[in-house]
């Protein structure tokens, strides 16, 4: 966040983007909503023309009136660190938040935004709305307070699910289908910004697909529509009433709403809603490859049409794609029919799958259209990772390293080949440390031995160094750079 940034509570996910700041926590105070019933069989706005200029303009107030009982205030409460002065003190929301008191902690209040989907008070909202709450309450539109548990949680797509404790039918609304929206489409967005309680602001998709940064599975819906810190966790409408995205961050230098906000795709959420309700925790399916974006040269080489699709690189010879024929220098551009652009998006368009789906990709090789067809399956833990904290007379002792599988690398969000030895953290001032490792760097070779497992890390550790007393021949793959040294030690 930039010096000029002041924003008055805690914000899980923040990216500077030159002196502008991203925030993606968008708490605030508000009070919330509940509502009849509301699949909706036909809501479209009405249009309407306006005095001055003639120009037809939708009307919301039948949509809103419909779905704003559905919209509710979330507020979570947690434990906090006394500060050592005022001018450090954790900044609440809005002044509304910290409770007076001597004790040796403060209460502290977040609050943001969700929605119902279900008659029996399950709520979605943003993961960083409840994170760290020690509790959590839903104010429904009447006022009624209400307490709430947590029963699912996604961070790596910042979804959380919650339940109401209430007997009483609640009114709810429902997820769309995402992949539908178009930009320059009408959204409607509701929720609780600053704490005015159930506000409506309308505007335009602007953009699909967008990445900004704070995760694996980026591919916000951008919008117009005035979206403010409070919003988090709120619904994204479309026309006929159906949730098509969370409302969760906003692109400011003030804090305030510039008319650039993003929201999470409803699929994902069905995604990660599907995993809760079964009992577990969102398990991604497994394509088994890794590629890179088609640019502009490798379109023309490759004789595609136009800059888009997937240039698969490698294959893991384990996965169902390759066993159903996929192969290195394939170009995938779709799945299932959704056209794929880039690497993000198949891997989004994957991950709103449920394992056990049958899916089909889109392939161009050698210039001939085909398709592939396979059942996803879960990333498999093999080999057992083996986590291992390094100690010893030697340059990678203080790094703790682990053995790659399919499963681990999706775990750890590692976007390489899922194969060989990660060094997962490095202690501040050790060894690792002062020769400069890094967390997510795979150990290749030590001195002449190839590392491809922890076990083969231990044993070329134990026989010492291998080129001369003291130096130490170290390989390692940091990103997609091979990095070798010599080190004295």
């Amino acid at each position: 966040m930039t010096d000029s940034v002041k924003i008055p509570f805690a914000v899980n996910r923040l990216r500077k983007l030159g002196a502008r700041s991203l925030m993606a926590g968008l708490l605030a105070a508000s009070a919330l909503v509940a509502i009849a019933p509301i699949p909706f069989q036909s809501a479209h706005a009405a249009a309407v023309d306006t005095v001055q200029t003639g120009a037809r303009l939708p009307d919301f107030t039948d949509l809103v009136a419909k779905v704003r009982p559905a919209v509710v205030s979330i507020t979570s409460k947690m434990m906090v660190e006394p500060a050592a002065d005022t001018e450090d003190a954790p900044q609440v929301p809005f002044g509304r938040g910290q409770k007076p008191g001597h004790s040796a902690h403060s209460t502290m209040e977040a609050r943001g935004s969700g929605f119902i989907i279900d008659a029996d008070g399950t709520v979605v909202t943003n993961n960083h709305v409840i994170h760290n709450a020690k509790s959590i309450s839903v104010t429904l539109s009447d006022g009624t307070e209400l307490p709430a548990k947590l029963i699912g949680t996604d961070p790596r797509t910042d979804i959380a699910v919650l339940k109401i404790a209430t007997t009483r039918k609640l009114p709810f609304i429902s997820l769309g289908d995402s992949a539908a929206v178009k930009p320059g489409e009408w959204v409607v967005a509701m929720g609780n910004p600053f704490g005015l309680g159930g506000t409506v602001t309308a505007g335009i998709v602007s953009a699909l697909g967008r990445d900004i940064g704070s995760g694996p599975y980026d591919d916000y819906i951008q919008i117009d529509a005035p979206i403010n810190q409070g919003n988090s966790g709120g619904p994204l409408f479309t026309q006929d009433g159906h949730v098509i995205g969370i409302n969760t961050a906003i692109l400011s230098p003030t804090g305030g709403s510039i008319g650039i906000g993003f929201a999470i795709p409803a699929n994902m959420v069905r995604a990660v809603l599907a995993a809760v309700n079964s009992g577990g925790k969102p398990v991604r399916p497994w394509l088994g490859l890794t590629g890179q974006a088609v640019t502009a040269d490798l379109a023309a080489s490759l004789g595609l049409a136009r800059p888009a699709g997937v240039l698969v690189r490698s294959v893991d010879p384990r996965s169902p794609a390759a066993q159903s024929g996929l192969k290195v220098g394939d170009v995938v551009t779709s799945l299932n029919g959704r056209a794929v652009d880039d690497p993000e998006a198949l891997l989004f368009r994957a991950a709103t799958q449920p394992v056990g789906d049958r899916v089909t990709l889109g392939v161009v090789r050698h210039g001939t259209d085909s398709t592939i067809t396979f059942t996803l399956t879960a990333p498999p833990e093999d080999p057992p990772r083996q986590v291992t904290a390094l100690s010893g007379r030697y340059p990678l002792s203080g790094a703790t390293v682990a053995n790659l599988s399919p499963a681990f690398a999706e775990e750890i969000d590692f976007t390489g080949p899922p194969q060989g030895v990660v060094i997962t953290a490095v202690a501040s001032g050790s060894p690792a440390s002062q020769v400069g490792f890094q967390p997510g760097d795979v150990v290749l070779r030590v001195d002449s031995r190839d590392i491809a497992e922890v076990r083969d890390l231990k044993a070329a550790l134990g026989a010492g160094a291998g080129g001369g007393v003291g130096q130490w021949r170290i390989s390692i793959r940091r990103d997609d750079q091979v990095i070798d040294t010599t080190i004295r030690w």
